[in-house]
């Protein structure tokens, strides 16, 4: 698969919490949790869960470095 974007972080699957529309996904990469907002269908689609080996793919116009 080919993709634009060029931050891709490898990392599992902590947890996902499914609401009405949309669905929070937190994923471990490192000492770090990162936390995806997705809609629930995408999170569906892919069946995300717990343990999960996933690449969270990082793609803004700001990212912020704090030293």
């Amino acid at each position: 698969m080919q993709f634009s974007a060029r931050n891709r972080l490898p990392g599992t699957v902590k947890e996902v919490k499914l609401g009405a529309v949309m669905a929070i996904v937190k994923v471990q990469v490192g000492d770090n949790v990162l936390e995806s907002a997705i809609t629930k269908e995408a999170a569906e689609e892919l069946k995300l869960k717990a343990g999960d080996k996933v690449t969270a793919a990082v793609k803004a116009t700001s990212v912020m470095i704090m030293k």
